[in-house]
This record gives C-alpha cells, sequence and structure tokens, in this order.
C-alpha cells in the first residue's frame, strides 16, 4: 500500500489518518513516498518523482495527503499529473452531511463522478504572444473563420468517445453496486455541440444499458442552481472534468465545506484515495488541520480493498466524534476560537478510542 503524506499540513493529516486506519484492525504494508514541493529541489524541480509513480502501479492502491499546487507559475499540479501518469480517468467525491458538521443543509447524500483526463483540464494550453499561438490562431481562423485577438491565450478542450463512454459506465456501474437510485449526466451541450454534445450523446447511449438505474441530464449551470435549491433531488452526478472540479465544491459547501469531503480516483489497474481541500502550508507543523477528509478517504479506501465492514466502523467512528462535538479541530466547533478546540492528533485520538469501544 503507497502511502505519501504530502506537504503543508499534509503529513500531519496522513499520519493521523494512517493510525485510525491501523486501528480497524485492517493489516497494511506501507511503502511511503515523498512528493510535493518539500522534495522537489531534491530533484531538480520535480515534485513528483518517477519513483512514486512506479510504486503506486505495484502497490495498485495508494493513499495521498494533500499536495500544493501554485496558482498561475510553476509546475501545473502533482495531483493531475497522478492522473494522466496512472490513466485515473474516474474521480468519485461523495458530499454527505455528518450531524456535528456546521451547514445551512441536512441530509445531503451526492455523488460526483468527475471524468479525470480530458477537458479544459488536459493541459493543451497555448502562452498569448508565442509563436506556436499565433500559428494556431492562423489555423483556427483558416479552419473555421473565427477571429481570435492577437493577445490572447489558447486552451484546448478535447472530450472522446472514449473518454466519455468510460467515465459514464463506471457512474452507472457505481450507482448500481452501491445501491443508488439515479445518475444526473451533466454537460453544457446548448452550447458546445461538439464536445459537450459528444459527451452527453455517448452518455445517453451508455445509459440504455442500465434500465434498472433512472438517467437524466442537466445544463450545468441549471444544474448549480438546482443543488442549491433542491439537493435532495439528485443522486450520482457524471460530469466533464472542469464542471466537475467546480460542481463537487459546490457540493461540499452544501455539507460544511471540503474539510469534510474525501476523493477517490480510479483507473482500470490502480486506485488513488486523497482528500480534496488544499495543503494549507500556514498551518503546516501546528497540530490544528481537521483531518476528517482524509480520514473518510480513507473509509473509500478500505471499501475499495473490500473491507466493508472496516470501512463502516471507521466512518461511523469518525461520525460519532464529530456528532459530540468534544474532541474536535477548531474549524468544527460552533466557533473557530472555541478553547476547547483539539489538534490533529488529538481527533485520532478520538476516532481510535470509539473504533476501540
Amino acid at each position: 500500500m503507497t502511502l505519501i503524506p504530502g506537504d503543508g499540513t499534509g503529513p500531519e493529516i496522513a499520519a493521523a489518518t494512517r493510525r485510525v486506519l491501523e486501528a480497524t484492525g485492517v493489516e497494511f504494508n506501507w511503502d511511503v513516498q515523498d512528493a510535493g514541493a518539500d522534495i522537489a529541489s531534491e530533484h531538480a524541480g520535480n515534485p513528483l518523482p518517477d519513483g512514486v509513480i512506479d510504486a503506486i502501479r505495484r502497490s495498485t492502491v495508494a493513499i495521498k495527503g494533500p499536495i500544493t499546487t501554485p496558482v498561475g507559475t510553476g509546475f501545473r499540479s502533482v495531483n493531475v499529473a497522478l492522473r494522466k501518469a496512472l490513466d485515473l480517468f474516474a474521480q468519485v467525491r461523495p458530499c454527505k452531511s455528518y450531524a456535528g458538521v456546521r451547514s445551512r443543509y441536512a441530509d445531503v447524500d451526492l455523488v460526483i463522478v468527475r471524468e479525470n483526463t480530458e477537458d479544459l483540464y488536459a493541459g493543451i494550453e497555448f502562452e498569448e504572444g508565442t509563436d506556436n499561438c499565433a500559428v494556431l490562431r492562423e489555423t483556427i481562423q483558416k479552419l473555421s473563420g473565427a477571429v481570435i485577438r492577437e493577445d490572447a491565450g489558447i486552451s484546448i478542450k478535447p472530450i472522446s468517445i472514449e473518454g466519455t463512454r468510460r467515465v459514464v459506465k463506471f457512474a452507472l456501474d457505481y450507482a448500481r453496486q452501491e445501491g443508488r437510485r439515479k445518475v444526473t449526466v451533466v454537460h453544457k451541450a446548448n452550447i458546445m455541440k461538439h464536445t459537450d454534445g459528444l459527451w452527453l450523446r455517448v452518455a445517453r447511449e451508455v445509459a440504455e444499458g442500465y434500465s434498472d438505474i433512472e438517467f437524466e441530464d442537466r445544463i450545468v449551470d441549471n444544474m448549480c442552481m438546482q443543488l442549491v435549491q433542491k439537493p435532495e433531488l439528485y443522486d450520482v452526478m457524471v460530469l466533464p472534468n472542469l464542471y466537475g472540479d467546480i460542481v463537487s465544491d459546490l457540493c461540499a459547501g452544501l455539507v460544511g465545506g471540503l474539510g469534510v469531503a474525501p476523493g477517490a480516483n480510479y483507473g482500470r489497474e490502480t486506485a488513488l484515495f486523497e482528500p480534496t481541500h488544499g495543503s494549507a502550508p500556514k498551518y503546516a507543523g501546528l497540530n490544528k488541520a481537521n483531518p476528517t477528509a482524509m480520514m473518510l478517504s480513507g473509509v473509500l479506501m478500505l471499501r475499495h480493498l473490500g473491507e466493508r465492514d472496516a470501512a463502516d466502523r471507521m466512518e461511523g467512528a469518525i461520525a460519532s466524534v464529530i456528532a459530540e462535538g468534544k474532541d474536535v479541530t477548531y474549524d468544527l466547533k460552533p466557533k473557530a476560537d472555541d478553547p476547547t478546540a483539539v489538534g490533529t492528533s488529538q481527533f485520532a485520538d478520538a476516532v481510535i478510542a470509539q473504533l476501540q469501544k
């Protein structure tokens, strides 16, 4: 089992999660691998050494802490690089209400399935002012008649039949396996006819083979409004990469934020589990970070490994600690400056104590 602690607060929440996973009684043979900003200088500026990817391929299952992604400059993203290198085409982000977590909503239970390798996150970009960008602008004008401003940067949005088919099939299989009632495919096919139009067409074709699962589609902007107004109408949603990133954060907001939002990335041969929040480097080493999202990612990993009893017990223990509200981090207290808030490690201690009851 590969464990990547990450950077920022990652090592702290990874250590807490590891202790809780081990307290379930499931045996793990950990292969700890470092990645992220903290080790980039040791690898010629590369935050993702080849050895990390090789380790995940060997173990086929990995769990990682958050890793810093610079905004606007620097390496693109370790997370994106891992998904592409391992062809982790489906990201699953459950968003579920837990008693004790502050939220305007209750009883939300949604699952986002996000295509992970294509769309505007494919990394096909052309910088403004470069010769390649100029050639591309001229080619686009020649082929389509569209004139792009000379001072524009350009990103390409590829969506393929196979990429769509496999992630929609994954979402429908997931719904069937987990006893979910409905899958909603989300798109902007009314505007983007040849990308989102393809996405919607292929999704409908795949859904024809799943008569036991209710299937529908929603335009992405309407989907956002619907989720805010009446989230109880929805269940599993499958989205292209960019929309999935945005809508999954919206859904996390419905249940209290990214601090309680786990994530899982699945390929045909490998799976990678991770919290969906960032690394919060300003809190690194302070024993303050909320480990819930990574612990719940560990729950998803246990289910993937077939350890459903351990997964249910671990999720129940986490939920009990949060509901009691005593041994939780500052962000789970009614007020952030509550002096009774505990640290990352103490939160893990409380979860372990619940597991041992």
